[in-house]
């Protein structure tokens, strides 16, 4: 099966998702959505009153109830059942028209050189629950690409040397907060899509989010030599860029 059948497959599987879940709320199961932002709440004030053991109990009974609830749906079995049938018919193209490798042997250059490699450590991990932070001391610095399930993200500029030219963070998070404390002398760049949330970037504050995307930039951004550009994504959480 080619590229392109591939994309056509999925892409029909999505718009079918996206009408039987309209069919399923509008005709079999229209307080679904009810049923889904209420542990959705739960789960987020949850977060806000941890580590209080109301907080810890409000979280986690939202999160099972969300999870029974999701696994209850009408369209999630259809999904299911749409990703077996798509695996199964490539299966068949595969029985059908196999493919077939076959080597193309050159003779190496007599010169030819191996490129080396470093592997570095990274600041962070993706996790699925938990909190992460930037040691309190001076550390090296790594561009940042993570994606996070549940917790909170703190990141602070000033125990580190930021190279010069262009640093990059980029953050997925499902629900948690994000805060990134910037040197005064550093220009940055804020990419921000949130589906719940609010963000306060510097003196701008959005105080209520829904289904927003935000891009903001200091003054002297696209001039200096020494900038930060931060990208982050979240379903539910806030996100506070500030210097320090």
């Amino acid at each position: 099966m080619n590229t392109y059948n591939k994309r056509d497959y999925m892409n029909w599987i999505i718009i079918l998702g996206i009408v039987f879940l309209f069919i399923e709320i509008a005709f079999f199961n229209s307080g679904m959505v009810f049923s889904l932002l209420v542990p959705i709440g739960m789960v987020y004030i949850g977060r806000k009153w941890m580590p209080k053991s109301s907080g810890k109990w409000l979280f986690w009974l939202g999160l099972i109830i969300l999870l029974i609830n999701i696994l209850g749906m009408m369209t999630l079995k259809f999904f299911l059942l749409a990703i077996l049938v798509h695996l199964l018919i490539q299966f068949g193209q595969s029985k059908k028209d196999p493919k077939r490798i076959h080597p193309d042997l050159k003779e190496p250059a007599v010169n030819l050189q191996k490129d080396t490699v470093i592997k570095k450590n990274p600041l962070f991990s993706n996790i699925f629950v938990g909190q992460q932070k930037t040691p309190e001391q001076v550390y090296e610095w790594n561009d940042i690409n993570i994606q996070t399930g549940i917790g909170d993200t703190v990141i602070d500029l000033s125990y580190t040397v930021i190279p010069k030219g262009e640093t990059v963070i980029f953050i997925r998070n499902f629900i948690g907060n994000v805060q990134v404390l910037v040197p005064y002398d550093v220009e940055v760049s804020v990419s921000h899509s949130a589906i719940a949330g609010k963000a306060r970037i510097f003196e701008y504050e959005e105080s209520k989010m829904f289904n927003q995307h935000l891009h903001l930039q200091t003054p002297g951004f696209d001039q200096s030599g020494q900038r930060v550009k931060i990208f982050t994504s979240f379903a539910a959480g806030d996100l506070e860029v500030k210097r320090v």
